[in-house]
């Protein structure tokens, strides 16, 4: 029987490291991490690992996450700084703290004393990407009812004397972040799911999205199931998506019908974010779903499993 039954994985990036960590008897959480670090040391679409998407100083930061079904542990890391391998580290705050998520500069601390080489994370690209942005007036950029007007202006920036609370319209912008998702299984039962990315394009620094938050960015419980997301991670993640589907796929549901209710449950209230989520179940059944905005008409991901036996891209229309 051949070792691994499935892996899953958000977006097109290369799955092969992870599938060939389970055909050789590698663990699941070993499939997860080394097909996330993969993709964060080949800068995948430019929006995981070291040299992209600067924040408002034109620094880039990275967020990961890796989650163990068996025994719903959890390690992560957010606004993490000078390491490029942010799985690895995630997976360490797992197996060597009894904490679920460590944050910012004393995360790269407890990096560095667990072995991890502390790097530049800026690249040519990612000085370029931020040296436009500061012409054209740090457009765009994610502040509101502040002085003097973010519309228009750099900051820094200060809170209005007075100011009209509304619900500010949010317009996708598939190209300013995405997240390696990954969600793998073996013929044994065992599962995990990870996600790695360094977040939103000229983000306010310090802000965390939702793929270092567990329910939100990822969830997976080996009695029932995994699920990865990707998109706007401010909305996103306060519906908790994957761990929505997971519950669903619990209860019975499919794969395919468990992402799309954990998509239209965010499009009720936020019916133009960008977002796409997938789903696999304990019987390696899997599915996909996304929200279909301008420029994003189907979603794309990766799938490998015993009857493939390789990497097999896959996509859903979005609705």
């Amino acid at each position: 029987m051949i070792r691994g039954r499935i892996c899953v994985v958000l977006n097109t990036m290369n799955l092969e490291a992870s599938w060939c960590a389970l055909q050789s008897g590698g663990s699941v959480l070993d499939a997860v991490e080394r097909g996330c670090a993969r993709c964060e040391m080949e800068q995948c679409d430019g929006s995981v690992g070291y040299g992209g998407s600067p924040d408002e100083s034109g620094e880039t930061t990275l967020d990961a996450l890796i989650m163990n079904g068996d025994t719903m542990e959890v390690g992560a890391v957010a606004d993490l700084r000078r390491i490029k391998n942010a799985i690895g580290v995630a997976r360490a705050v797992m197996e060597h703290t009894e904490h679920t998520l460590l944050v910012g500069e004393s995360a790269s601390v407890f990096a560095e004393n667990m072995g991890f080489i502390a790097e530049d994370l800026t690249t040519n690209k990612s000085v370029n990407i931020f040296s436009e942005w500061l012409k054209g007036s740090c457009q765009p950029n994610y502040r509101k009812n502040v002085s003097p007007e973010p519309s228009k202006s750099c900051g820094p920036y200060r809170p209005k004397a007075t100011w009209k609370q509304s619900k500010r319209a949010r317009h996708a912008n598939i190209h300013a972040h995405d997240t390696i998702g990954m969600i793998a299984l073996d013929r044994d039962g065992h599962a995990a799911a990870g996600t790695s990315t360094n977040g939103l394009t000229h983000k306010v620094p310090g802000r965390v999205g939702d793929s270092p938050i567990v329910g939100a960015g990822a969830y997976v419980d080996s009695l029932a199931g995994g699920a990865a997301a990707t998109g706007d991670g401010d909305v996103m993640m306060r519906f908790l998506p994957s761990y929505l589907a997971v519950e669903l796929m619990r209860a019975g549901v499919d794969p395919s019908a468990a992402c799309k209710s954990a998509i239209s449950r965010i499009k009720r209230h936020y019916s133009e974010f960008f977002g796409a989520i997938i789903c696999a179940n304990t019987t390696g059944h899997y599915g996909a779903a996304c929200n279909k905005v301008p420029g994003l008409d189907k979603f794309h991901f990766m799938v490998a499993n015993s009857e493939t036996n390789a990497p097999v891209l896959k996509s859903v229309d979005c609705f």
